[in-house]
């Protein structure tokens, strides 16, 4: 049974990791895309937005997203593709 405690507490300590690892990515993500956008939208700041600002921030972040997501696809799918033809590779 002591064997197993180890076990668990890896997996326990994985799994914690994979969620702090998840959100600085997504801290990342929401602090590029602030950047970006404001940068792109926002010429003279001010206490509000007008229509244009908003249409330009909500678009911008809508492409920002889209693309974040691609390349997130793309790269997992790659890994995997990586891992899988290293696994048999190795099987050879």
């Amino acid at each position: 049974m002591a064997a197993t405690a180890p076990a668990a507490e890896n997996v326990e300590l994985m799994s914690q990791v994979k969620q702090q690892i998840a959100l600085a990515n997504a801290q990342e993500m929401l602090s590029k895309m602030t950047e970006k956008c404001f940068k792109k939208c926002i010429h003279k700041p001010g206490k509000t937005l007008d229509a244009s600002e908003q249409r330009c921030i909500s678009q911008c972040m809508d492409r920002f997203m889209d693309s974040w997501n691609l390349v997130s696809r793309t790269y997992g799918n790659r890994l995997q593709r990586d891992h899988y033809k290293g696994a048999a590779d190795m099987a050879d």
